[in-house]
């Protein structure tokens, strides 16, 4: 049988945030639903090299569409290795029969269902108009969150960009610069208090283990996507945040395993009363998202296999209809 391969340069022609937005919202909707079969990804730790591998599969029924995804995470690898700290490789399977469709390279799909998550979890829980935005780390995952951002809201009046190297936020800057000419003001800052002062959304893409956003910092009505912490023991933020806001999840099991609420709820700072919801339930109209103007939102996101089912699926409909790619007989 005939197997499509994808690359992640083809993959990057073929789909658009836009796209992957829609897509990924659909999926939300039909977890929410209960139409989706995901259960909680299975880790593999890699201590001795500070990294993990993750297997992710999904399907969703209504949609026929299944895939599994195999991750890792090596914060080291861009100083160590030269490679991407994230790369994936995503199986598309027929659901009918089980066999595979297509392989495909998942880095970039990665990249951009996640952004696009932040920007789906920005369109329900941010304030109307949000134009000013924070961003705490300015690695890969930073570029599709603004991204996301930039798509949903078409243009916004501030960025303010911090991480841990002057070289690699300014770099940031100038290529965001190169790329949004509807984007007002785009700054630099020194220090992370800067970042998170006076903005409406609040974004935070680093692999730390210890907070760095503090809550005296954060005012009312702030919106904040926590897209780093997506393992055991990662945290970013300062608990006394959660306890302040409206916490909405991507999904319960993974999010009290790995994501931006694990370490507070193992010390016992939160509990499961305080999570309001996860966001296929606002997707599909189960639950509501903002209400008011000056509550906090946090989206705490670890990444969902119905994302990167939808994700691999619309870019192998575009392939197959641009005839990109190349087939193999796997069988």
């Amino acid at each position: 049988m005939q197997v499509l391969v994808l690359t992640k340069n083809e993959i990057e022609q073929l789909i658009s945030m836009n796209e992957v937005m829609q897509a990924v919202e659909v999926a939300f909707k039909e977890k929410g639903l209960g139409f989706a079969q995901m259960p909680p990804k299975i880790y593999l730790s890699y201590s001795k090299y500070n990294g993990d591998l993750r297997a992710m599969p999904s399907y969703l029924e209504r949609l026929n569409i299944s895939a599994v995804k195999v991750v890792n995470s090596h914060s080291e690898n861009p100083s160590k290795y030269n490679l991407p700290s994230v790369m994936a490789t995503i199986v598309l399977i027929d659901p009918q029969n089980g066999a595979p469709l297509a392989i495909m390279d998942g880095t970039w799909i990665t990249a951009m269902r996640t952004g696009a998550a932040g920007g789906l979890a920005a369109k329900y829980l941010a304030r109307k108009g949000s134009k000013k935005v924070g961003l705490v780390g300015a690695g890969a995952q930073a570029k599709t969150q603004l991204l996301a951002l930039m798509t949903l809201y078409g243009k916004l009046d501030l960025v303010k960009v911090w991480s841990r190297t002057r070289e690699l936020r300014e770099n940031f800057v100038y290529e965001a610069r190169m790329t949004y000419k509807d984007l007002s003001q785009i700054i630099a800052v020194e220090n992370i208090e800067d970042a998170t002062k006076e903005v409406d959304i609040l974004v935070t893409t680093t692999p730390s283990r210890t907070p760095l956003v503090f809550d005296k910092w954060i005012s009312e009505g702030t919106h904040i996507n926590c897209i780093g912490a997506d393992a055991p023991g990662k945290e970013e933020l300062d608990p006394n945040i959660l306890k302040r806001a409206k916490i909405v999840v991507d999904d319960w099991e993974q999010a009290s395993h790995s994501g931006e609420i694990n370490v507070p709820l193992s010390q016992g700072i939160i509990s499961k009363n305080d999570i309001w919801g996860d966001i296929c339930e606002i997707a599909a109209g189960l639950k509501h998202g903002r209400t008011s103007e000056s509550e906090i939102t946090v989206f705490t996101s670890t990444g969902l296999a119905i994302q990167d089912a939808v994700t691999a699926k619309l870019a192998y409909d575009k392939a197959l209809s641009k005839k990109i790619g190349q087939t193999i007989e796997m069988f």
